[in-house]
């Protein structure tokens, strides 16, 4: 069985949950051979049920203690651009495609995931091109992001989010 795991991590993203449950985006991913869909909606005004995708089993939650475990059982890892979320990810040596949220003022989250992109780490669009990105996608390109260096990520946190250190 080939996973997404979808996460909005502890934020209200609806639009990210409803581009992935669209027909359109359901097609995508079962054309791309995945079977399973897990969401975690967070402060969402909905829950998707288990019969708005159909040709995947979808489960959906609004938050867990952990979702370490899903991450690990998924195939492909659907987050919006928040730095724990990509990190546990990332962490977790998953293919991940970062849902930038460009609805937000000061968007930080874009700045991250171009950052990540640029270093080849993942990929990432929004819900706009969601669907165009899921057929388009090649994870080959990646490369691992190692984690368990603080001062590096550090450093790159202030390089992605454009802070120079005052020494």
């Amino acid at each position: 069985m080939k996973r997404v795991f979808v996460t909005v991590g502890t934020t209200r993203f609806d639009e990210l949950i409803d581009s992935v449950t669209s027909e359109e985006t359901v097609q995508a991913l079962v054309g791309r051979g995945y079977t399973e869909l897990v969401l975690q909606v967070g402060h969402g005004s909905h829950v998707p049920g288990p019969e708005s995708c159909p040709g995947l089993k979808l489960t959906a939650f609004r938050f867990k203690d952990s979702i370490a475990e899903d991450m690990k059982q998924a195939d492909l890892v659907v987050s919006h651009a928040g730095a724990g979320s990509c990190l546990e990810a990332l962490g977790a040596q998953k293919a991940l495609l970062v849902v930038v949220n460009d609805r937000l003022m000061d968007n930080h989250q874009l700045e991250l995931a171009r950052q990540l992109h640029s270093d080849s780490h993942l990929l990432y669009c929004t819900c706009s091109t969601l669907t165009e990105t899921l057929k388009s996608m090649d994870f080959s390109t990646l490369t691992p992001f190692l984690p368990g260096q603080p001062q590096s990520f550090a450093k790159f946190l202030d390089k992605a989010l454009g802070v120079t250190s005052q020494s």
